[in-house]
């Protein structure tokens, strides 16, 4: 195909392409006709429709690009979102075999479970504090489908906004019991440090980062509904891993959650 001649369905047929064949792909942003947020969410959404009908049910969201700097470098003034499907999260402590993730990269976030749905207009902070049950620690397991993790807007947020797999913490917290805002974090491979951070690193706070997607899943007619995970945006720098490494990961008040990468792709 030439320069700018790719649909929405053809973009999104070539990452699933790369995702079933462990083979990145070169950018799609100067393959398609337009590269601004409404074209990449039209891909992500192509993709999203197609898993849904293969059976992939989904269990929550993601939210990227939560700090200024990411978005500058994305071309972005806003955070991004991708889908979380049921099959990508893992539980604390599992081994995560390396060829389910191309170009793997880990950070460290707050994950919160929803026991109530977020819809409709006008939605609050209230409305988040009510519809948040309880928050643990996550390691989420970023990927790309783009070769060389050469993405701006139209490559990450096309590419489900770089969404690869997730690792829950077993030590769940309601609010109040933690600060989501001041927690500091802490990650660690093979016993050392490789990131700090703190939850005011996402948007100033996660909670606010949460009501961002609600309002936004509610825009695009995906509110978020009860049972829903939600990764709040990562508290410090993305950390590259290959096969063999042990991650642990600590937020204050969320206790630890721990992974570790096995065999080669």
């Amino acid at each position: 195909m030439t320069i700018s001649s790719l649909s929405a369905a053809e973009a999104a047929a070539l990452l699933r392409d790369a995702h079933d064949t462990a083979t990145p792909i070169a950018p799609l942003r100067d393959r398609v006709a337009v590269s601004d947020a409404a074209a990449a969410y039209a891909i992500q959404e192509t993709n999203t429709q197609h898993w849904l009908a293969q059976g992939r049910r989904l269990a929550g969201r993601k939210i990227g690009a939560t700090s200024k700097a990411v978005q500058t470098m994305l071309g972005l003034d806003q955070p991004d979102y991708g889908m979380l499907f049921a099959d990508m999260a893992y539980g604390d402590g599992e081994t995560i075999p390396m060829s389910r993730v191309l170009q793997p990269k880990v950070e460290g976030e707050i994950a919160f479970y929803l026991s109530d749905d977020l819809d409709g207009d006008g939605l609050t902070l209230a409305d988040v504090l009510h519809a948040v049950d309880y928050a643990v620690a996550a390691i989420e397991i970023v990927g790309s489908r783009i070769a060389d993790w050469n993405i701006k807007i139209l490559d990450t947020v096309a590419d489900n906004a770089s969404a690869g797999l997730y690792v829950l913490g077993s030590q769940p917290r309601r609010l109040g019991e933690f600060d989501p805002v001041l927690c500091g974090m802490v990650m660690e491979c093979r016993g050392e440090p490789v990131a700090t951070g703190a939850g005011v690193a996402c948007l100033g706070n996660p909670l606010v980062s949460t009501l961002w997607l609600a309002r936004k899943m509610v825009e695009v007619g995906r509110p978020l509904k009860r049972g829903d995970t939600i990764l709040s945006g990562s508290l410090g720098p993305l950390v590259p891993v290959a096969a063999g490494d042990a991650i642990e990961l600590r937020i204050s008040g969320l206790g630890a959650v721990r992974c570790s990468f096995d065999g080669a792709r």
